[in-house]
């Protein structure tokens, strides 16, 4: 919780019939550095946090009686990079429609034309933790395997849509304090790959796969490694391979799993396979040794009867380098640890329409981009879309 003083600026309520009227239906709380100015619905916001994309409160929505989270993007006009995510994170959240994935409520901005924008609010249902928070805390093999059970199912839906994450992190999933769990964000855009040689960290990289790493190929149960290394995390209680880059990083899980095999070599490019075959060989450990029953809370007395050994079976089949050995989303869900919540309904939801990948290869202008969002949002305000209409450009595609 941020323990940061608000200031109220107090605005009349009227009936929005103009412009200058329409910007009476927001009032504005200050919370340290940032600014909130909120649509009158919204009352008793109360700060959550502060990340890299921007700032989070909760409030109470007095139209649906719901508490929410509302998410204020930080800066996303700043640059390209900054503007095209916060379109493919609108749209993607437009496209999906799962329990594990979070839903977007409503959108916003205080502004009223095009040329003023420059704040974007997304409202979300309001969640308890992110995983960070759960990882720290003793929990049983029901409450685990729950939990792995639901990213699953979220993983699974994303992918039935053409969307593969490619960056899980205990970050960007969050849980409420039943147990239900979502997944926040929509992972790595499909040209925002990464080199392998590029070495200074702009975000955690812990959790993904060596075929992101090493600047492979790569398929679904590439999202199969972040839950493997999430699930170890849970049981160790620290990071299973917290490199400073990206070569650290490839070190640190060599010296743990062990060098891959010839096969697995000769699948790489030969940059990259150059520096790989001149490290030194690691034997790596067993999965006995690398996650003793010492880690594992007690096996379960209740009639899921969970134990400590399906547990790190499914961690050693989970976090196999080769993705070609790597286990399946669809057989994960039926492995033992986990299909003993297995409901068809979750597993197999119904479908979102397919991903337009056209959005992650499509290049625009910082403007162009903005002027996209701002379709988005006014989409989202029915309210004032009508009084703003006037000032849209024409759609670009």
């Amino acid at each position: 919780m941020l323990g940061t003083q608000s200031r109220f600026v107090q605005r009349p309520q009227s009936k929005p019939d103009t412009m200058t009227e329409l910007a009476d239906m927001f009032y504005t709380l200050v919370f340290g550095d940032t600014e909130f100015s909120v649509p009158r619905r919204y009352v008793d916001l109360v700060p959550k946090g502060l990340g890299a994309q921007g700032m989070v409160v909760a409030a109470m929505d007095t139209i649906t009686q719901q508490s929410v989270a509302i998410k204020k993007l930080s800066r996303p006009f700043q640059n390209v990079t900054h503007a095209k995510r916060a379109y493919r994170e609108f749209k993607l959240m437009k496209l999906v429609n799962h329990k594990n994935i979070i839903g977007l409520l409503n959108a916003f901005t205080p502004q009223r034309t095009l040329d003023d924008f420059q704040d974007v609010y997304l409202v979300m249902e309001l969640m308890d933790a992110n995983l960070c928070q759960v990882i720290q805390m003793d929990l049983d093999h029901e409450r685990m395997s729950y939990l792995l059970y639901q990213m699953l199912c979220g993983i699974k839906h994303l992918h039935s849509a053409g969307i593969i994450h490619r960056d899980l992190k205990p970050s960007n999933i969050v849980v409420k304090s039943d147990c239900t769990l979502k997944i926040l964000d929509f992972g790595l855009a499909r040209t925002a790959g990464t080199t392998f040689m590029m070495t200074p960290y702009v975000v955690t990289r812990y959790y993904r796969a060596p075929e992101v790493i090493l600047g492979m190929g790569y398929k679904e149960n590439v999202d199969i490694w972040s839950v493997g290394c999430i699930m170890g995390e849970m049981i160790r209680g620290g990071v299973l391979f917290p490199g400073t880059d990206h070569i650290d990083q490839w070190n640190k899980i060599i010296e743990q799993l062990g060098t891959p095999s010839q096969e697995f070599m000769r699948r790489l490019q030969p940059t990259v396979r150059n520096y790989v075959e001149n490290r030194p060989r690691y034997p790596g450990y067993s999965f006995d040794r690398l996650f003793p029953d010492v880690l594992f809370p007690s096996d379960s007395s209740e009639h899921n009867k969970l134990k400590a050994s399906q547990a790190r079976d499914l961690l050693s089949r989970m976090l196999v380098i080769d993705p070609e050995k790597r286990i399946s989303v669809d057989d994960a869900l039926l492995h033992p640890y986990i299909n003993v919540w297995y409901d068809e309904s979750e597993v197999n939801a119904p479908a979102p329409g397919p991903w337009d990948h056209s959005v992650d290869e499509r290049e625009h202008t910082v403007d162009q981009w903005k002027e996209l969002i701002y379709q988005e949002v006014m989409e989202y305000d029915p309210t004032t879309a009508a009084a703003a209409s006037a000032n849209e450009p024409q759609p670009i595609r």
